[in-house]
């Protein structure tokens, strides 16, 4: 591929926008859906829980949340418009029965109020935070105590032989990502990681892993 098309590619898997959006919101749900599934298992849900998702996509997986216990609240949080649109359409039963919303903001700045959730779960945006430290301390606001964190994501190891990563991505290993969380005021409970079958992924035959980490506030 050529470093314009790259780029490109980048660009809409940070922020899925314009005539593309509906396909690689696509892209993404079939490509992340181990990790995101394992995402969701972490998440434990229990009746009654308040839990709110960043970056979303389509919301294809809301329902898996929603489904797995009951009187379950779900927010969601992305800042592509596109993505808003098209997961308030996927799951427009829910959202009107009140058990979904969708905001259209960015991780730093939630319209939610002071310890409002029990957890947050985000797959594969922790590269593409530009202030982590003040993303991490407005997660701490919403989460009410002993609020859990779930990060899904792909280890640096994995992404550093994409060639699109080279452009806006902030890589972690799983000992980065733990130190990144502690020092902002969240201890790691446990971290899983599924290695998945080989795919043709940017016209290499690659292999990954789907990395799922669990913390709560310290």
């Amino acid at each position: 591929m050529e470093e314009r098309e790259l780029q490109a590619i980048a660009a809409q898997l940070r922020q899925p926008h314009g005539e593309k959006a509906e396909e690689v919101g696509e892209i993404m749900n079939k490509g992340n859906k181990v990790v995101n599934e394992n995402a969701i298992s972490a998440l434990n849900v229990q009746d009654k829980d308040v839990i709110l998702e960043i970056g979303m996509g389509n919301g294809l997986f809301v329902n898996k949340i929603l489904n797995a216990a009951n009187n379950v609240h779900y927010i969601g949080c992305d800042f592509s418009e596109d993505m808003i649109i098209a997961a308030e359409a996927l799951n427009d039963a829910a959202v009107d029965r009140g058990s979904a919303e969708f905001y259209l903001t960015n991780a730093h700045t939630l319209p939610l109020e002071n310890k409002s959730v029990n957890k947050i779960m985000t797959v594969n945006t922790v590269y593409f935070w530009e202030d982590p430290t003040k993303i991490l301390a407005e997660f701490k606001r919403v989460l009410k105590p002993k609020g859990m964190l779930i990060l899904g994501l792909r280890p640096k190891s994995d992404l550093e032989k994409f060639p699109v990563t080279k452009y806006g991505f902030k890589m972690y290993s799983e000992e980065e990502l733990t130190t990144l969380l502690a020092d902002n005021g969240f201890s790691v409970m446990r971290t899983d990681i599924e290695k998945e079958p080989e795919r043709e992924m940017f016209g290499l035959n690659l292999s990954v892993h789907a990395l799922v980490m669990v913390a709560e506030i310290s």
